[in-house]
């Protein structure tokens, strides 16, 4: 459905870590900022399959400092979610 507002660079899916599905959100990256703010304008509220969409632009993640070493989890490193 992205593709309708331009090209899709990348999508990742982040998934439950116990069961393998879907936590119900997606990351989608597009070529330009032109194409996302296109996206979000047109996509936020509307519905899809049955549920309503919320699109915005993504947020880096705040360190809530619970977890120590700077906020990694389950000793994950680098560049995951």
């Amino acid at each position: 459905m992205f593709t309708d507002y331009g090209s899709v660079k990348r999508v990742h899916i982040p998934t439950d870590r116990e069961t393998g599905r879907s936590r119900g959100f997606a990351f989608v990256e597009m070529d330009t900022d032109a194409e996302e703010t296109s996206a979000i304008e047109e996509l936020d509220g509307a519905e899809w399959m049955g549920r309503d969409l919320k699109v915005n632009k993504a947020k880096p993640r705040e360190n809530s400092g619970s977890f120590g070493g700077g906020g990694r989890r389950g000793g994950r490193s680098g560049g995951g979610y």
